[in-house]
């Protein structure tokens, strides 16, 4: 069995890095500071600012300080059960799915911590249909990691992931 955590933990680390990058240089050099603000880049595509007070698609919204920081411990609690499996995972794939999502649990989770909510700006679109809601670096990252997952936990690997590993 080979050592996984270290990629997956460098893969955390570079998707917090740049999430939180991003989100200085929105809000920062490139003047996002009101709700609903945008700055067009491409027919299919725009930075529009958005604070998101609630979890994954707006759900539990923070309408209290308490509660801001109940999410805050909630999603902390997420944070420390992912890495522990993180550092007892031995597939390669599911350490590095878990990686996203601790980068991303991390990068929403300082947002929430220091301005009260996590800050969205990427805004794909065609015409007026969304397929998403505006999102960050840090929920594409876990929305990847869980997607990685969910394709092992159901398209299997079984003996084909066990070869790898004992090969690794």
């Amino acid at each position: 069995m080979g050592n996984h955590r270290t990629p997956a933990f460098l893969l955390a680390a570079a998707v917090f890095i740049a999430d939180q990058a991003l989100k200085w240089l929105v809000t920062g050099p490139l003047g996002l500071t009101i709700v609903g603000q945008e700055i067009d880049l491409s027919p299919i595509f725009d930075l529009t600012l958005v604070h998101n007070y609630g979890v994954s698609l707006g759900l539990f919204e923070a309408a209290s300080d308490t509660g801001r920081w109940i999410l805050v411990a909630v999603t902390g609690v997420i944070a420390v059960v992912v890495t522990r499996w993180l550092w007892s995972e031995s597939s390669k794939s599911d350490a590095l799915g878990l990686g996203l999502i601790l980068g991303g649990a991390l990068g929403n989770i300082v947002d929430r911590a220091r301005v009260g909510y996590v800050i969205d700006f990427l805004d794909l679109h065609f015409g007026t249909f969304r397929p998403f809601l505006v999102f960050n670096i840090a929920d594409a990252a876990i929305t990847v990691g869980v997607l990685i997952l969910l394709a092992r936990a159901f398209l299997g690997g079984g003996d084909k992931q066990k070869a790898e590993n004992e090969n690794a």
